[in-house]
């Protein structure tokens, strides 16, 4: 009687051992960390950098949050200037932006091919320099005045629509997206409107449309 109640409590003990331990794995297979982020740079902005007065370079690192939700982070550099109807003005510094999009189509056998949609804010820490700023005088008479470089800070919303698609069987992907853009905040230098926000793009008005072509890495 004794040899059973020994047998049936070193047994019992095993079963709570193999079940502790099933558990464990069970746990660890739950909160394994298994990577869905994708990283990119805007090819064709960089290309087109080497031709022309706009020099802008930026990149993505983007993650799926929940479902179809994704959170996104952009940074970037831009030099540019601004020649246009008497301004002369030239602009340089980085940009930063942050938001969500949501994959409104995707394909059945890989989550990350398709088309989405969402919004991001957006700002922008620059220094500025006016060569030139037309001052219309009496009897109508133009001349200009120059201001000095200073730094200046501007801040808009973003929305994003695009689509992905995968390279064949690899992990790169093809990143293109438009961006209609609403600047909200900027700074002034003297009362003057700024010509050229980094990131924002060049034009005295305050809705723009942006665009980028990237190339993508998903870890």
């Amino acid at each position: 009687m004794k040899k059973k109640l020994i047998f049936t409590s070193v047994f019992s003990l095993l079963g709570l051992l193999v079940s502790a331990q099933e558990k464990k794995e069970t746990v660890k297979e739950k909160w394994k960390y298994e990577p869905n982020f994708m990283v990119g740079v805007d090819a064709l902005n960089a290309g087109v950098s080497f031709f022309s007065d706009r020099q802008l370079f930026q990149g993505f690192i983007s993650s799926k949050i929940k479902g179809s939700i994704h959170g996104i982070v952009e940074a970037g550099f831009e030099k540019n200037i601004y020649q246009k109807n008497g301004y002369d003005a030239t602009v340089n510094g980085p940009f930063a932006k942050i938001g969500a999009f949501y994959m409104l189509a995707k394909d059945s056998e890989n989550e990350f091919n398709g088309f989405y949609g969402g919004a991001k804010v957006a700002g922008s820490f620059y220094n500025q320099e006016y060569f030139s700023i037309p001052i219309r005088g009496f009897g109508g008479s133009s001349s200009s005045i120059s201001l000095p470089t200073s730094s200046q800070s501007s801040f808009w919303l973003e929305g994003t629509i695009g689509g992905r698609v995968q390279l064949f069987e690899s992990n790169f992907f093809i990143d293109v997206n438009m961006q209609p853009r609403y600047l909200m905040v900027t700074s002034k230098q003297d009362e003057v409107v700024p010509m050229i926000v980094p990131g924002f793009g060049r034009s005295s008005s305050k809705f723009l449309m942006g665009f980028a072509w990237n190339i993508a890495y998903k870890f």
